[in-house]
């Protein structure tokens, strides 16, 4: 899968059923070691574009990538 792949998708914590943004921005941070994917940043930015807000996701809290959706598990360990 590409990154840009994952562009446009909704992001949604299954525990809660919370939408926490649609992936737009994103950057992948990776182990440098091993080149495993640690996590997942979002960069949500606001309709009129004058703020951004970024947040993490772990790699390990997804627990599936659909056609349109990813939903994860934000307390998953």
């Amino acid at each position: 899968m590409r990154l840009k792949s994952l562009a446009k998708k909704q992001v949604i914590d299954i525990e809660n059923g919370q939408k926490l943004g649609i992936l737009g921005n994103a950057d992948l941070v990776f182990d440098p070691e091993t080149g495993s994917i640690l996590s997942l940043v979002v960069i949500n930015q606001s309709m009129m574009g004058t703020s951004k807000q970024a947040f993490s996701i772990s790699w390990d809290q997804i627990e599936t990538i659909g056609e349109e959706t990813i939903l994860l598990k934000r307390g998953k360990q």
